[in-house]
């Protein structure tokens, strides 16, 4: 049995749909397929949640543009439209449209969860309509019957024995009769709730699924040949990775390595699991194995994050930084849900490396300033090099003043700012 996840841009119009299509058409019969929500879906629906919390005048106008983008896609894929699924999809808007009617008064991560997670929704009954008119037998599942989280909204945290029990108990006997289509990124409370993993999630949930079911692999379909050494967007020539340790994806990952969702390789690895990424476009192709083989990268590896924020915190008094100051400033990047990119500290200071989300920084920095001397710093980039060496260091800091560095044995981290911006 294997599992396969598609995501956004692998669905993100009719062409794309067909072409899934074929994938999973040329697969074998016990196959569990995850998918994203399409295109830039999960984009747009934030816009409409982040609207429609602050009681914004263009809600209407938002969920008429992602109806709309549905609605061309059903066009494009099936010729009757009297078809079920048009039903089907519209229905699912109605729940939308009677959440937007009332005045937004719960907590902003639950509505998040409630709107956002319909994206997957919509895709997976799309796509599973479209198999099953064109000779590919498949049933649709929703995944918030199986992935059982806490009421953590935004992130939720998977409970694992209860995830593991409906799996056995409901996914289990599907798959036993064929091909089962179901969404990423959303789970289900206790309470029967919505809730989501995390941005980019999709990966994630595809790795809990294998976990739970033992699969043989895990193909994660992208619209890149593989794990590339550095993103297209930053480098014109780039060199495919044809096979990675658990180990080195899970640096590229936590250092921000968008290919692969960070929490995605730890399931895979604890049951020895094979992730295989490959392109949708050229199915053919290998593509990069990901297994426990302990194979040292080919090439160095370069990851960009733009949008950063330098944050430096140090005692009013010049005193110390110490444990009691450390799990204290902690805290406060866990209450404020601000994820610590970067980290590097003295004995009277300590300074961050955060994305600049502006608000949750912004409410960070007041309180911090409550306690705490604050200096920060916007606008920069951080670069991370996987197996660095003088000339790959060289090659990425041309014009850029460097503001804080941290190396270990294989590691070399920069924040950065460019030089024009400072003079």
């Amino acid at each position: 049995m294997e599992v396969f996840k598609f995501g956004g841009a692998s669905v993100m119009n009719a062409e794309a749909v067909r072409n899934m299509a074929g994938i999973i058409k040329n697969s074998k019969d016990n196959l569990l397929v995850v998918v994203s929500a399409m295109g830039k879906i999960t984009n747009k629906l934030e816009e409409l949640t982040h609207a429609y919390i602050l009681g914004e005048e263009n809600t209407t106008e938002l969920l008429d543009q992602i109806k709309a983008y549905h609605f061309q896609i059903l066009n494009d894929l099936f010729n009757d439209p009297n078809h079920p699924v048009f039903n089907h999809i519209a229905n699912s808007f109605v729940e939308i449209e009677w959440l937007l009617e009332e005045e937004a008064s719960d907590a902003p991560d639950y509505i998040y969860d409630q709107i956002v997670s319909i994206g997957e929704m919509l895709s997976t009954q799309i796509v599973a309509a479209y198999l099953n008119e064109n000779g590919v037998a498949v049933t649709w599942a929703d995944a918030r019957n199986f992935i059982k989280t806490d009421n953590t909204y935004r992130e939720g945290k998977v409970d694992w024995d209860k995830t593991n029990i409906e799996i056995q108990k409901h996914l289990v006997p599907l798959l036993q009769k064929g091909i089962v289509i179901t969404q990423g990124f959303i789970g289900g409370t206790s309470e029967n709730f919505t809730t989501t993993l995390g941005r980019e999630g999709s990966d994630y949930s595809a790795a809990i699924f294998s976990a739970c079911l033992d699969a043989s692999a895990l193909t994660i379909w992208k619209d890149v040949p593989g794990v590339l050494n550095a993103d297209p967007k930053w480098f014109d020539q780039t060199e495919l990775i044809p096979q990675l340790s658990y180990h080195d994806a899970v640096e590229l990952t936590y250092y921000g390595a968008t290919v692969i969702h960070p929490k995605t390789i730890k399931p895979l690895e604890n049951k020895k699991i094979p992730l295989l990424v490959k392109s949708f476009i050229h199915p053919e192709r290998e593509g990069t194995l990901i297994n426990g083989e302990n194979c040292p990268l080919p090439v160095p590896s370069f990851i960009f994050k733009v949008n950063q924020v330098l944050i430096s915190i140090s005692s009013r008094d010049f005193s110390f930084i110490i444990e009691e100051n450390l799990s204290h400033i902690f805290s406060l990047f866990h209450l404020h849900k601000v994820k610590v990119n970067m980290m590097q500290n003295s004995a009277i200071s300590f300074s961050v490396i955060v994305d600049h989300d502006r608000e949750q920084v912004n409410n960070l920095i007041a309180d911090l300033k409550a306690l705490y001397t604050v200096k920060y710093n916007a606008h920069l980039e951080l670069v991370t090099i996987r197996y660095y060496n003088d000339d790959t260091i060289s090659r990425v800091t041309q014009n850029k003043e460097i503001l804080l560095q941290v190396k270990s044995r294989y590691t070399c981290q920069m924040v950065m700012k460019d030089k024009s911006a400072i003079e």
